[in-house]
């Protein structure tokens, strides 16, 4: 569960791709990372996320680019011309994300690459579990790599730490936006995934993999929690809706319309 330590040793080139402004570079082991940086966008919480909702993916026994945790010292890039690209690599001194670079990769499409229903029924009740709003059908997030499906980009899961929410009532949340899920529409055996997804994972690992987050990540101005108390709220989050995973799943299925939403809050609706 441990996750590997590495220096960042040369800047490559902007990922401008990524909402997030990613960068591809090289590693003190030889090797190329695309990096998350904590200086960017939504900031350490998308390195949490990303972390949570790849090591997730991996206890489900998805394909994802090994994660590596990178060091960036304040002389990494100080070649880059681009000075949006220094200031940010200057709000992320220390302890970033790294993602394994699958070199040759390219992007699954759901509507000429083919998958089985069981799977992306598994796919779909993953990222309504995580609350990953970000692979659609305008930006799968999936790659085939030497002949195998591989999820990537997990950095916009676990929205609910943005709204400031209580774990516990964010761990009901049905996910509505699952609807726009790029594989939903194959999507057919859900009932069977959830029963699935349900037996492959315990709380304890779920535990295990939150307690991976760098303390550093989860120290935030005007926050008065500790490292320790932010993690229990993940923790709590993710095994409670674990143990409810029938709301979203019964969500899941009212969106691809194959029945009406039954609700344990509300009841029976269409």
């Amino acid at each position: 569960m441990s996750l590997r330590e590495e220096t960042l040793a040369r800047y490559i080139e902007p990922l401008r791709e990524g909402g997030s402004l990613p960068a591809l570079a090289e590693a003190s082991d030889g090797f190329k990372y695309v990096v998350k940086l904590k200086g960017a966008g939504h900031g350490a919480k998308s390195l949490v996320a990303e972390l949570v909702g790849g090591l997730v993916a991996k206890a489900f026994k998805f394909k994802v680019p090994e994660l590596v945790f990178l060091d960036l010292s304040h002389l990494f890039g100080i070649t880059e011309p681009d000075r949006e690209i220094q200031d940010l690599l200057r709000k992320s001194e220390g302890k970033n994300l790294g993602l394994h670079f699958l070199e040759g990769a390219f992007t699954f499409d759901p509507a000429v690459n083919e998958i089985d229903s069981l799977t992306a029924s598994k796919i779909v009740w993953l990222d309504a579990f995580l609350e990953n709003v970000d692979r659609s059908r305008q930006n799968p997030n999936m790659m085939i790599w030497q002949r195998e499906l591989w999820l990537i980009d997990h950095g916009a899961s676990l929205y609910f730490h943005h709204s400031g929410r209580d774990a516990a009532e964010a761990a009901l949340d049905p996910f509505p936006y699952i609807r726009n899920h790029a594989l939903l529409p194959k999507a057919d055996r859900l009932e069977e995934a959830d029963k699935l997804m349900r037996q492959a994972i315990t709380p304890r690992t779920l535990s295990k993999i939150v307690d991976q987050i760098p303390d550093e990540w989860l120290i935030e101005e005007g926050i008065e929690k500790s490292p320790k108390e932010i993690k229990e709220d993940y923790k709590l989050f993710l095994t409670k809706r674990l143990a409810n995973s029938n709301i979203f799943t019964q969500q899941a299925i009212y969106e691809r319309g194959q029945g009406p939403y039954v609700s344990p809050l509300r009841g029976t609706w269409v």
